[in-house]
Order: C-alpha cells, then sequence, then structure tokens
C-alpha cells in the first residue's frame, strides 16, 4: 500500500447533452454558471483517485468516502487534488480550480471494520421514464412514505460514465480493461444520480454530497439493481433539497456499495 499524493489535471464534462441540463452552457448559464457544470461524481472521483492509486483494489472493497462538492468545476478547467491531512489508512483532501478557488473536498480511509453490508428488500422497478412524476415537495414526501422504485443499471463500455478523465489511458491500471476493468467512482457515485432521476423528473438539479461505503469491486460486465428510500427533504435559500439512502446490489449477489446523496433537486429561480 502506497502513499496517498496529490495530483493535477483537466476537468472533464462527459455529460454535456444529459437530461440534467445544469451539464449544459445554455441552462446552466440562465442559473449563473460560466457554463455547463462537470458533474458532482466526476468532481468526487478525482478526490478519490489518489485513494485508487494508492491503496488499490483494497479502497474498491472496503473504502469509505464523504465528500462534499461546494463550487463548480468547469470543462477543461485545470484542478489540482490537494492532500491536506494523511494518515496510515485516511486523507483528507481538497479539490482547487485554476484560480485556486476550493470546490470540493472530502475524506478517504479503508476503516478497521466495515460495517455490515445492507440487505435487499425487492422493491419495485422504477416507472418507465415517460410516467415520472415531476419532483415538487408533495412528489418526494409520498415517495418518503411509499417507497422509491428499483433501477436497473450495467458496469461496461455503454454504461452513462465510463471514464472521469478525458483520456482513460490515464485511469488508474485497476479500472483500465487491461488492468481490472473495474467501475470508477464517477460511475459508482452515479448510481445514486440515476436512481433519483429514475423516479421523479426534475429540471436543472445539482449533485452535492455523498457519503459512501464500497463493500466489493465492480467487476466488468456487471449487471446491478440499485434500491433507494428518501431519508430527508428540506427547503434552504430557496433551495428545495434531497437526501436519499442507496444501496447497490449484483443481480444475484450481495450489496457493492452504499451512499447517502444530499443534491438540491430543485433549484430557486434564477434572477
Amino acid at each position: 500500500m502506497s502513499e496517498v499524493s496529490s495530483f493535477s489535471g483537466a476537468a472533464y464534462n462527459q455529460v454535456p447533452d444529459s437530461e440534467n441540463q445544469i451539464h449544459g452552457d445554455e441552462v446552466a448559464r440562465q442559473y449563473g454558471f460560466k457554463g455547463g457544470l462537470v458533474p458532482g461524481v466526476t468532481v468526487s472521483a478525482y478526490l478519490a483517485h489518489p485513494a485508487v492509486v494508492a491503496w488499490g483494489r483494497d479502497y474498491l472493497s472496503r473504502g469509505h468516502a464523504h465528500v462534499t462538492v461546494a463550487r463548480p468545476l468547469y470543462d477543461g478547467g485545470r484542478f489540482t487534488v490537494t492532500i491536506e491531512t494523511r494518515e496510515e489508512r485516511a486523507y483528507r483532501a481538497a479539490l482547487f480550480d485554476a484560480a485556486g478557488t476550493r470546490c470540493a473536498e472530502g475524506r478517504f480511509a479503508i476503516p478497521p471494520t466495515v460495517p455490515p453490508a445492507p440487505s435487499r428488500r425487492g422493491d419495485r422497478p422504477a416507472p418507465p421514464a415517460s410516467e415520472r412524476p415531476w419532483a415538487t415537495r408533495q412528489t418526494l414526501e409520498r415517495l418518503r412514505a411509499e417507497g422509491l422504485g428499483a433501477v436497473r443499471a450495467r458496469w461496461d463500455e455503454q454504461a452513462p460514465i465510463t471514464t472521469y478523465l478525458r483520456d482513460p489511458a490515464q485511469l488508474p491500471d485497476l479500472l483500465r480493461p487491461g488492468g481490472g476493468g473495474y467501475a470508477n467512482q464517477a460511475f459508482i457515485l452515479g448510481l445514486t444520480n440515476w436512481a433519483l432521476a429514475a423516479n421523479v423528473r426534475l429540471g436543472p438539479w445539482l449533485h452535492l454530497e455523498t457519503d459512501s461505503q464500497h463493500y466489493a469491486p465492480i467487476a466488468y460486465g456487471t449487471e446491478l439493481i440499485v434500491e433507494s428510500q428518501i431519508a430527508d427533504l428540506f427547503e434552504r435559500k430557496g433551495h428545495e433539497f434531497v437526501d436519499m439512502d442507496c444501496v447497490a446490489f449484483p443481480l444475484d449477489g450481495p450489496a457493492v456499495m452504499s451512499a447517502r446523496l444530499r443534491a438540491i433537486y430543485r433549484l430557486r429561480p434564477p434572477a
């Protein structure tokens, strides 16, 4: 197990044509941003990159992370992930853009004891895309009581996010097809986004924070099912927030990841 190291790169917006139009220039500018936002899950993957490089499969098997995204990062912009504190099997890091703005931060660790993995409930499937209700507070309160639908996903070259770096050859070896082909952090945390968006129809929205636990690496070709439930709903400064717990399972096996997502599902109207 090697020591974690800071690194720099160029930000990559893999999804400028996403259903979430905050990743496209036109809508993002209406809300006061300079352009389409790099996904929060991608920013989180940059902060986790030192853990994957240094700790490898051990991190994918039992690593824990808590990441908060506070400021936007834009496609092509330079960023630096700075390791701020180090312990034997843990570190804190912050991500800064080229102007020195602190955009995100996180703590990553391999805990001495991994908490028990959640069990699968057998949730009903999420509705067809055309039948999703709009994400209003009333709708989400109802879904909080009734439960969310489960979502299917598959980790392979057709996945919505296959890399968090523009050049996949620069990914850590175990995330590349020749070195293991395990799912990367942007895809894994992206499961929380897709679980929310599969249950309700959203306008522009923001992924802000995740607290996640790995239980096993996700091998290439793995079929997954993601079960979710709403933990909290609240309003702050005109934004509507949701906290949502998600657990990803292979179709015939125990959980591989659990995470709590915090997102702004409804942004206050632009000025």
